[in-house]
């Protein structure tokens, strides 16, 4: 599916995919190889869908995002999956960013202050009460997913156990029961 947005200054096309991907990691390293070079305004997200199977859903929201959609065939039965997602990104209510202005720049540990001034991340929240100031250190790890919330592309972090914050997303998750 393809949405344009004809009131931003250019015109920004929005695009829903659906692949078929099982995991985040799945989707996010498709997106990884697929949008290099599809212009720096790129923002391009997951969606968790369930219908007509859970799975992840794509977004692509820029001004030179059509190009991908002609890559990359949404088959027939995740047409709607597809719709959900360009329509979320759309409304800015969800999707999790995996490619997106400054991302290439979110590396090693930046102030909050930095973090925001490098890219499209608008606001950085923290989990259980922990202080965020413009001078608070956010230990990236080199893995930032931050989230369409409200209108705003949300980085959600925790405390750091060497102090500050890092993403409360890791970039190598223990998968569920790994121990059975």
């Amino acid at each position: 599916m393809v949405l344009r947005e004809p009131h931003l200054d250019r015109a920004q096309v929005i695009v829903g995919l659906s692949l078929g991907h099982r995991t985040l990691r799945a989707a996010d390293h498709w997106l990884v190889e697929q949008v290099p070079g599809l212009g720096s305004d790129l923002i391009a997200c997951t969606h968790l869908v369930t219908d007509p199977y859970p799975h992840v859903a794509l977004s692509l929201a820029g001004t030179a995002a059509e190009p991908l959609a002609e890559l990359a065939v949404t088959p027939p039965e995740l047409r709607a999956a597809a719709a959900r997602a360009a329509g979320e990104h759309a409304a800015r209510r969800s999707g999790r960013a995996v490619h997106f202005p400054g991302a290439d720049h979110m590396i090693g540990i930046l102030t909050v202050g930095e973090l925001l001034a490098a890219g499209a991340i608008e606001r950085v929240v923290a989990l259980g009460g922990a202080s965020v100031t413009p001078d608070t250190p956010v230990h990236t790890r080199d893995f930032v997913r931050p989230q369409w919330q409200a209108g705003e592309l949300v980085l959600v972090t925790m405390p750091h156990h060497a102090g500050g914050l890092a993403p409360f997303e890791v970039p190598d998750p223990t998968p569920c029961c790994a121990d059975h």
